[in-house]
C-alpha cells in the first residue's frame, strides 16, 4: 500500500528536497449501474481505499517532471507544447490539455507518482490518475476545486486525448466520493446523492486475474451500438427510452442486437435506483438480488462478461454470507463485486479463493474495501 511517508521519501531522493504537497484520488468500484453512464443514466459507485498519489513541488516555469514509481519511468513535458505519445503519462498530459482547454492557467511541478489501484481490473485506475493529476495542478496553481468540473475534465482527457469513450461515472466517483457511502449519480445532470452503506455488510472485490485494454476492446463498439439504438428509437439517449418501445422494435433485422443493448441500459437504470432505495432502508437482500440480476443482463443482453467473470460470480454466490455478486467495470475481464455479510467475510474469502482456483487454475486476488473520500489534498 502506498503511504504519504514513503512517497515523500521517494520525492526527496529524486528532487533533493521534501514535497510541498501530497494529493490522492481514489479508484472506484461500481455496485450497480454498468454501461449506463454514457447513456445519461444512473450509477451507484463508491470511491475505494485504493488510490493514485502524487507528491509534488511547484516549479517557477511551465514544465512538468513526473516520476512513476510503479513503472520506474519518468516523463517530462512542457505545458505550452503538449504532444501525444504512449503509456501512463498520456493520462497526465491529457488532463493538463483538458484543464488548459477549459481556460485554466497551469503551473508546472516536479512530482513523484505511485498508486495501489490494480491496473486493468475494472477499478478505474485511469480515472484515479486523471483526478490525482487535476488535484496536483490545483494545488500547484492554487486553483479552486470543483468536483463536477474536474470530473468533466478527466472524462474529456480520456475521451479525446487517450481515446476511450468512457462516461462520467469513474471520474465523478473519484472526484466526489464520500467515506462510508456509495454515490448515486445522475449522469445527465451530475446531481449526486450519498447512499449510506449498511454496517452489517462488506463490499468485496474479487479480481479474476484476467485483464483487458479498453482502447483495444469492444467498449467503444458498445457505446456506438447504444447511440445507434437511441437513434432507431427516436430518442436523444437511452435514458429517454421505455421497455415497450424496445419490445416493439425487437426482432427487426437492423435492430435486434441494438435493442438488446438498449434493454440492458433501461433495466439497469431501474435496478440502480431500486438498489439505492434498498440500501437506504437497510434491505441488503434486495440489493443483492438486484446485483445478481445486473450480472445476468450484462452477460446476456450487453455481452460484456467472460467465462472467468461468470465463474467468479458463481463461486461468490455459492460462498457463505453472499447476498449478491456481479461483474463490475466495463467487462471483458477484471473484477467481480460482491455484497457479503460481515461475520462471514473470512469464510467467504476462503471459499471463493479455493473454488475459483480449482475451476480456472488462476489465483484470484480478493480484498474487502471501504468507501473512501474523493480526490483530496493530504498534506501541505
Amino acid at each position: 500500500m502506498t503511504t504519504v511517508s514513503s512517497l515523500s521519501e521517494a520525492f526527496a531522493q529524486r528532487f533533493d528536497a521534501p514535497p510541498t504537497f501530497v494529493v490522492r484520488a481514489p479508484g472506484r468500484v461500481n455496485l450497480i449501474g454498468e454501461h449506463t453512464d454514457y447513456n445519461d443514466g444512473f450509477v451507484l459507485p463508491m470511491a475505494i481505499d485504493r488510490s493514485a498519489f502524487i507528491a509534488l513541488r511547484p516549479r517557477a516555469d511551465r514544465r512538468v517532471v513526473l516520476r512513476s514509481l510503479d513503472f520506474d519511468q519518468e516523463s517530462e513535458f512542457d505545458l505550452a507544447n503538449l504532444v501525444k505519445g504512449e503509456g501512463w503519462a498520456e493520462y497526465v498530459k491529457g488532463t493538463a490539455w483538458a484543464l488548459q482547454d477549459a481556460g485554466l492557467t497551469l503551473r508546472g511541478f516536479d512530482g513523484v507518482l505511485a498508486g495501489d489501484v490494480p491496473i486493468g481490473a475494472g477499478l478505474s485506475s485511469s480515472a484515479a490518475l486523471e483526478l490525482a493529476t487535476a488535484r496536483a495542478f490545483a494545488a500547484a496553481g492554487d486553483l479552486d476545486w470543483d468536483a463536477a468540473r474536474m470530473a468533466r475534465v478527466g472524462q474529456r482527457a480520456e475521451n479525446e486525448w487517450v481515446g476511450v469513450r468512457c462516461g462520467i461515472m469513474d471520474q465523478m466517483a473519484s472526484a466526489a466520493g464520500r467515506e462510508d457511502h456509495a454515490l448515486l449519480i445522475d449522469c445527465r445532470s451530475l446531481e449526486t446523492s450519498a447512499v449510506p452503506l449498511p454496517p452489517e455488510t462488506a463490499v468485496l472485490i474479487l479480481d479474476t486475474s484476467t485483464r483487458r485494454g479498453l482502447v483495444d476492446s469492444h467498449y467503444n463498439q458498445r457505446r456506438a451500438q447504444c447511440e445507434q439504438a437511441a437513434r432507431l428509437l427516436g430518442a436523444p439517449s437511452l435514458r429517454d427510452v421505455s421497455l415497450s418501445q424496445i419490445a416493439a422494435r425487437s426482432g427487426q433485422p437492423e435492430g435486434d442486437v441494438k435493442m438488446r443493448r438498449a434493454r440492458h441500459v433501461v433495466t439497469e437504470n431501474a435496478r440502480t435506483l431500486q438498489t439505492a432505495e434498498a440500501l437506504r432502508h437497510g434491505d441488503v437482500r434486495e440489493a443483492g438480488r438486484l446485483m445478481d440480476e445486473s450480472h445476468e443482463s450484462l452477460k446476456l443482453d450487453f455481452e460484456v462478461s467472460t467465462p472467468a467473470l461468470d465463474t467468479m460470480v458463481a463461486c461468490a454466490r455459492r460462498a457463505p454470507g453472499c447476498l449478491g455478486a456481479r461483474m463490475t467495470g466495463a467487462g471483458f475481464g477484471g473484477c467481480v463485486v460482491a455484497l457479503v455479510r460481515v461475520p462471514t467475510v473470512g469464510e467467504f474469502v476462503a471459499s471463493v479463493g479455493a473454488s475459483y482456483e480449482s475451476e480456472t487454475s488462476l489465483t484470484p486476488n480478493i480484498h474487502s474495501c471501504r468507501a473512501a473520500n474523493g480526490a483530496e489534498l493530504l498534506e501541505r
